[in-house]
Protein backbone atom coordinates (compact mmCIF):
# COMPACT_ATOMS: atom_id res chain seq x y z
CA UNK A 1 0.00 0.00 0.00
CA UNK A 2 1.17 3.50 -0.85
CA UNK A 3 -0.01 6.98 0.11
CA UNK A 4 -0.29 10.31 -1.64
CA UNK A 5 -0.95 13.76 -0.22
CA UNK A 6 -3.59 15.75 -2.06
CA UNK A 7 -3.43 19.52 -2.65
CA UNK A 8 -6.07 19.79 0.10
CA UNK A 9 -3.77 18.07 2.59
CA UNK A 10 -5.54 14.72 2.71
CA UNK A 11 -3.53 11.47 2.95
CA UNK A 12 -4.92 8.96 0.42
CA UNK A 13 -4.14 5.23 0.53
CA UNK A 14 -3.89 3.30 -2.72
CA UNK A 15 -2.60 0.17 -4.43
CA UNK A 16 -1.31 0.26 -7.99
CA UNK A 17 -0.56 -2.68 -10.26
CA UNK A 18 1.74 -2.05 -13.21
CA UNK A 19 0.65 -3.26 -16.63
CA UNK A 20 -0.65 -2.28 -20.03
CA UNK A 21 -2.63 0.89 -20.64
CA UNK A 22 -5.32 2.01 -20.25
CA UNK A 23 -5.17 1.77 -16.48
CA UNK A 24 -8.36 0.46 -14.86
CA UNK A 25 -9.29 2.56 -11.83
CA UNK A 26 -11.86 1.34 -9.30
CA UNK A 27 -13.97 3.93 -7.48
CA UNK A 28 -15.82 2.55 -4.47
CA UNK A 29 -19.12 3.42 -2.89
CA UNK A 30 -20.44 5.40 0.04
CA UNK A 31 -18.77 4.23 3.27
CA UNK A 32 -17.01 1.38 1.45
CA UNK A 33 -13.29 0.82 0.96
CA UNK A 34 -10.79 -0.54 -1.53
CA UNK A 35 -10.65 -3.94 0.22
CA UNK A 36 -14.13 -4.86 -1.03
CA UNK A 37 -14.90 -7.91 -3.13
CA UNK A 38 -15.30 -6.10 -6.46
CA UNK A 39 -12.10 -4.06 -6.12
CA UNK A 40 -9.95 -7.05 -5.18
CA UNK A 41 -11.52 -9.27 -7.86
CA UNK A 42 -10.80 -6.64 -10.51
CA UNK A 43 -7.24 -6.29 -9.27
CA UNK A 44 -6.70 -10.04 -9.60
CA UNK A 45 -8.20 -9.98 -13.10
CA UNK A 46 -5.94 -7.09 -14.09
CA UNK A 47 -2.84 -8.81 -12.76
CA UNK A 48 -3.72 -12.05 -14.57
CA UNK A 49 -4.29 -10.23 -17.86
CA UNK A 50 -1.34 -7.84 -17.63
CA UNK A 51 -3.53 -4.77 -17.23
CA UNK A 52 -2.55 -1.74 -15.16
CA UNK A 53 -4.91 -1.25 -12.21
CA UNK A 54 -5.41 1.16 -9.32
CA UNK A 55 -7.71 1.08 -6.29
CA UNK A 56 -7.83 3.63 -3.48
CA UNK A 57 -9.73 4.88 -0.45
CA UNK A 58 -11.40 8.27 -0.41
CA UNK A 59 -10.60 10.45 2.59
CA UNK A 60 -12.60 9.32 5.61
CA UNK A 61 -12.80 5.80 4.15
CA UNK A 62 -10.65 2.72 4.75
CA UNK A 63 -6.96 3.47 5.26
CA UNK A 64 -7.02 7.12 4.16
CA UNK A 65 -6.91 10.05 6.55
CA UNK A 66 -9.84 12.03 7.84
CA UNK A 67 -13.28 11.41 9.28
CA UNK A 68 -16.14 10.19 7.12
CA UNK A 69 -18.50 12.83 8.49
CA UNK A 70 -16.12 15.61 7.43
CA UNK A 71 -16.29 14.57 3.76
CA UNK A 72 -18.62 15.23 0.85
CA UNK A 73 -18.94 14.43 -2.85
CA UNK A 74 -16.70 17.33 -3.89
CA UNK A 75 -13.96 16.23 -1.49
CA UNK A 76 -14.07 12.62 -2.64
CA UNK A 77 -14.05 13.66 -6.28
CA UNK A 78 -10.99 15.81 -5.58
CA UNK A 79 -9.34 12.79 -3.96
CA UNK A 80 -10.06 10.77 -7.10
CA UNK A 81 -8.61 13.50 -9.32
CA UNK A 82 -5.43 13.48 -7.24
CA UNK A 83 -5.17 9.72 -7.69
CA UNK A 84 -5.70 9.98 -11.45
CA UNK A 85 -2.79 12.44 -11.58
CA UNK A 86 -0.54 9.48 -10.72
CA UNK A 87 -1.35 7.93 -14.11
CA UNK A 88 0.29 9.34 -17.22
CA UNK A 89 -1.90 7.65 -19.81
CA UNK A 90 -5.63 7.05 -20.31
CA UNK A 91 -7.88 5.37 -17.75
CA UNK A 92 -10.97 3.20 -17.73
CA UNK A 93 -13.09 4.13 -14.73
CA UNK A 94 -15.10 1.49 -12.88
CA UNK A 95 -17.47 3.23 -10.48
CA UNK A 96 -19.59 1.36 -7.95
CA UNK A 97 -22.66 3.09 -6.45
CA UNK A 98 -21.41 6.51 -5.26
CA UNK A 99 -18.26 5.76 -7.26
CA UNK A 100 -20.48 5.78 -10.33
CA UNK A 101 -21.46 9.37 -9.54
CA UNK A 102 -17.85 10.36 -8.97
CA UNK A 103 -16.75 8.65 -12.18
CA UNK A 104 -19.34 10.69 -14.08
CA UNK A 105 -18.00 13.88 -12.51
CA UNK A 106 -14.49 12.88 -13.56
CA UNK A 107 -15.62 12.03 -17.07
CA UNK A 108 -17.31 15.42 -17.36
CA UNK A 109 -14.29 17.27 -16.02
CA UNK A 110 -11.54 15.43 -17.93
CA UNK A 111 -12.99 13.58 -20.94
CA UNK A 112 -9.61 13.46 -22.69
CA UNK A 113 -8.22 11.36 -19.81
CA UNK A 114 -11.05 8.81 -19.80
CA UNK A 115 -10.93 6.02 -22.39
CA UNK A 116 -14.01 4.21 -21.10
CA UNK A 117 -16.44 3.83 -18.23
CA UNK A 118 -18.18 0.96 -16.44
CA UNK A 119 -20.65 1.73 -13.66
CA UNK A 120 -22.09 -0.75 -11.18
CA UNK A 121 -25.40 0.31 -9.62
CA UNK A 122 -24.43 3.93 -10.24
CA UNK A 123 -26.00 6.37 -7.79
CA UNK A 124 -25.71 9.82 -9.39
CA UNK A 125 -27.25 12.70 -7.42
CA UNK A 126 -28.28 10.37 -4.57
CA UNK A 127 -27.82 13.01 -1.87
CA UNK A 128 -30.62 15.01 -3.49
CA UNK A 129 -32.86 12.44 -5.16
CA UNK A 130 -32.68 9.71 -2.54
CA UNK A 131 -31.60 11.27 0.75
CA UNK A 132 -33.05 14.79 0.77
CA UNK A 133 -36.13 13.80 -1.22
CA UNK A 134 -36.77 10.97 1.25
CA UNK A 135 -36.38 12.99 4.44
CA UNK A 136 -39.53 13.96 6.31
CA UNK A 137 -40.12 17.46 7.66
CA UNK A 138 -38.58 16.68 11.07
CA UNK A 139 -35.43 15.20 9.49
CA UNK A 140 -35.01 18.19 7.21
CA UNK A 141 -35.47 20.58 10.12
CA UNK A 142 -32.96 18.66 12.25
CA UNK A 143 -30.45 18.63 9.42
CA UNK A 144 -30.72 22.39 8.96
CA UNK A 145 -30.73 23.16 12.69
CA UNK A 146 -28.20 20.59 13.98
CA UNK A 147 -26.11 20.16 10.83
CA UNK A 148 -26.46 16.37 10.87
CA UNK A 149 -28.84 13.44 11.33
CA UNK A 150 -28.33 9.70 11.87
CA UNK A 151 -29.75 7.18 9.41
CA UNK A 152 -30.01 3.38 9.79
CA UNK A 153 -27.91 1.16 7.52
CA UNK A 154 -28.55 -2.34 6.20
CA UNK A 155 -24.81 -3.02 6.24
CA UNK A 156 -23.45 -1.56 9.48
CA UNK A 157 -24.20 0.77 12.38
CA UNK A 158 -26.30 3.90 11.77
CA UNK A 159 -24.41 6.51 9.79
CA UNK A 160 -24.36 10.27 10.01
CA UNK A 161 -25.54 12.50 7.17
CA UNK A 162 -24.35 16.09 7.36
CA UNK A 163 -25.85 19.28 5.99
CA UNK A 164 -22.55 19.86 4.19
CA UNK A 165 -22.92 16.53 2.34
CA UNK A 166 -26.37 17.54 1.10
CA UNK A 167 -25.43 21.09 0.18
CA UNK A 168 -22.21 20.06 -1.56
CA UNK A 169 -24.10 17.35 -3.42
CA UNK A 170 -26.26 20.06 -4.99
CA UNK A 171 -23.11 21.64 -6.41
CA UNK A 172 -22.13 18.35 -8.07
CA UNK A 173 -25.35 17.07 -9.65
CA UNK A 174 -24.91 15.37 -13.04
CA UNK A 175 -28.50 14.65 -14.09
CA UNK A 176 -29.62 18.29 -14.36
CA UNK A 177 -27.22 19.46 -17.07
CA UNK A 178 -25.85 17.95 -20.30
CA UNK A 179 -23.71 14.87 -19.67
CA UNK A 180 -21.57 13.91 -22.65
CA UNK A 181 -19.74 10.58 -22.49
CA UNK A 182 -17.68 10.39 -25.69
CA UNK A 183 -16.21 6.91 -25.09
CA UNK A 184 -17.50 3.35 -24.58
CA UNK A 185 -19.79 3.12 -21.55
CA UNK A 186 -21.39 0.12 -19.87
CA UNK A 187 -23.96 0.65 -17.11
CA UNK A 188 -24.63 -2.45 -14.94
CA UNK A 189 -27.64 -2.71 -12.64
CA UNK A 190 -29.34 -5.41 -10.59
CA UNK A 191 -33.12 -5.75 -10.62
CA UNK A 192 -33.24 -6.61 -6.89
CA UNK A 193 -31.19 -3.59 -5.79
CA UNK A 194 -32.93 -2.00 -2.79
CA UNK A 195 -30.48 0.91 -2.56
CA UNK A 196 -30.48 2.12 -6.16
CA UNK A 197 -33.66 1.48 -8.12
CA UNK A 198 -33.65 0.46 -11.77
CA UNK A 199 -35.29 3.79 -12.59
CA UNK A 200 -31.99 5.51 -11.73
CA UNK A 201 -30.10 3.44 -14.31
CA UNK A 202 -32.78 4.08 -16.92
CA UNK A 203 -32.75 7.81 -16.19
CA UNK A 204 -28.95 7.88 -16.49
CA UNK A 205 -29.03 6.02 -19.82
CA UNK A 206 -31.68 8.39 -21.16
CA UNK A 207 -29.95 11.53 -19.87
CA UNK A 208 -26.35 10.87 -20.90
CA UNK A 209 -25.24 11.26 -24.50
CA UNK A 210 -22.55 9.19 -26.18
CA UNK A 211 -21.75 7.07 -29.22
CA UNK A 212 -21.47 3.73 -27.42
CA UNK A 213 -23.60 3.34 -24.28
CA UNK A 214 -25.34 0.18 -23.07
CA UNK A 215 -27.29 -0.74 -19.95
CA UNK A 216 -27.29 -4.35 -18.72
CA UNK A 217 -29.89 -5.41 -16.15
CA UNK A 218 -29.13 -8.54 -14.12
CA UNK A 219 -32.26 -10.28 -12.88
CA UNK A 220 -32.16 -10.84 -9.13
CA UNK A 221 -28.85 -9.09 -8.50
CA UNK A 222 -28.75 -6.87 -5.41
CA UNK A 223 -26.74 -3.75 -4.65
CA UNK A 224 -23.61 -5.66 -3.70
CA UNK A 225 -23.40 -7.07 -7.26
CA UNK A 226 -20.68 -9.42 -6.01
CA UNK A 227 -21.68 -12.98 -6.80
CA UNK A 228 -19.71 -14.97 -9.36
CA UNK A 229 -22.01 -14.09 -12.26
CA UNK A 230 -21.91 -10.37 -11.47
CA UNK A 231 -18.15 -10.30 -10.98
CA UNK A 232 -17.62 -12.04 -14.32
CA UNK A 233 -19.95 -9.53 -15.97
CA UNK A 234 -17.93 -6.64 -14.51
CA UNK A 235 -14.64 -7.93 -15.91
CA UNK A 236 -16.25 -8.79 -19.26
CA UNK A 237 -17.65 -5.27 -19.45
CA UNK A 238 -14.27 -3.73 -18.63
CA UNK A 239 -12.60 -5.91 -21.27
CA UNK A 240 -15.22 -4.91 -23.84
CA UNK A 241 -14.80 -1.21 -23.07
CA UNK A 242 -11.01 -1.53 -23.42
CA UNK A 243 -11.38 -3.34 -26.75
CA UNK A 244 -13.66 -0.63 -28.08
CA UNK A 245 -11.72 2.35 -26.71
Amino acid sequence: MQFLDTPQGRHIAYYITEGAAPTVVFLGGFMSDMAGTKAVFLEDWARNTGRAFLRFDYSGHGQSSGSFTEGCIGDWCADARAVLALIDGPVVLVGSSMGGWISLLLARAMPAKVAGLVTIAAAPDFTEDSMWAGFDADQRAALVHDGKIALPSDYDDPYTITRRLIEDGRDNLVLRAPLNLPFPVRFLQGTADRDVEMSVALRLLEHAKGPDMRLTLVDGADHRFSDETCLDLITASVAEVIARA
